[in-house]
Parts: C-alpha cells; structure tokens; sequence
C-alpha cells in the first residue's frame, strides 16, 4: 500500500501574503488613529473651557466680578489639566469686565504645531493659534 504524506502549514509565501496585506491596513489604520487621538485630547481642552465659561457666569452673577483665578471657581489649583494631561489650563485675566481663559498644549510633539492653545473670554469669544479654526476644525 502507497501511503500519501501531506504537506501541513503555511508556505512562505502564503506568510509574505499576509504580512504585506496587514502592513497596508496598519499604513491606513495608525494615522487615523492617530488624528482621532488628537481630536479627543482637543475636544477634552475646549470642554474644560467652556465648563470654566459657564461657571464664570454663576460667579458674576453672585459677584458682579469674574474670577481671576481657578481656586476662586472651586478648582484645586490655578493651573489644572485635562484628563488626559495633554492640555494646561488657566484664567489668563479676569476683572469686573471680562475674563480669558487658556488651554495649552503640554508636550512637545507633532500636535503642538496645530492647535496649540484655546481661549474663550466672558463675551464667548472663542480663538485658538496657531490655526483660527481649532474650535471647530475636524480634522
């Protein structure tokens, strides 16, 4: 009787195969990822301005004054970060008038050169630098 051995496994090239069409969807998925990272830790900054925003108006309206300072808003310290300790924040001014607060970017890496700061004022007037349009870019 003839017996058969069959040949079990992968060949190489079946692995290059494979190798190469998960390279292709890493080369598409980790810049994606890496811009939706970068919206988040934005969103996580604006969010905090317009949450010290709101809570300057309750402060105005019992003081007739903005705060100048984060403490005087119930915050732990003058300068916090967000969650994810990408961005510092902190009033910049703060009178009788009006205030400004600012959210910095903290590290030191390929975002610092988009959407470096935010600030928002008592009259809701939203700017960012060095691009205009980080309050409501998507991208």
């Amino acid at each position: 009787m003839h017996m058969r051995k069959y040949m079990r496994g992968v060949t190489l090239t079946e692995l290059m195969i494979v190798i190469l069409i998960v390279g292709i969807l890493g080369a598409i998925a980790y810049p994606n990822y890496r811009e939706f990272a970068a919206r988040a830790k934005r969103n996580e900054a604006k969010a905090e301005l317009l949450r010290i925003a709101t809570i300057q108006e309750r402060f105005y309206l019992q003081n007739s004054t903005f705060a100048s300072q984060l403490t005087q808003l119930g915050y732990p310290a003058d300068t916090i970060t967000t969650g994810s300790e990408s961005y510092t924040v902190r009033i910049t001014s703060g009178d009788t008038s009006n205030f400004t607060a600012r959210a910095t970017y903290a590290n030191t890496d390929a975002e610092s050169t988009k959407c470096n700061t935010f600030d928002i004022d008592g009259r809701g007037t939203k700017s960012s630098l060095p691009y205009t349009d980080c309050w409501t870019r998507t991208r």
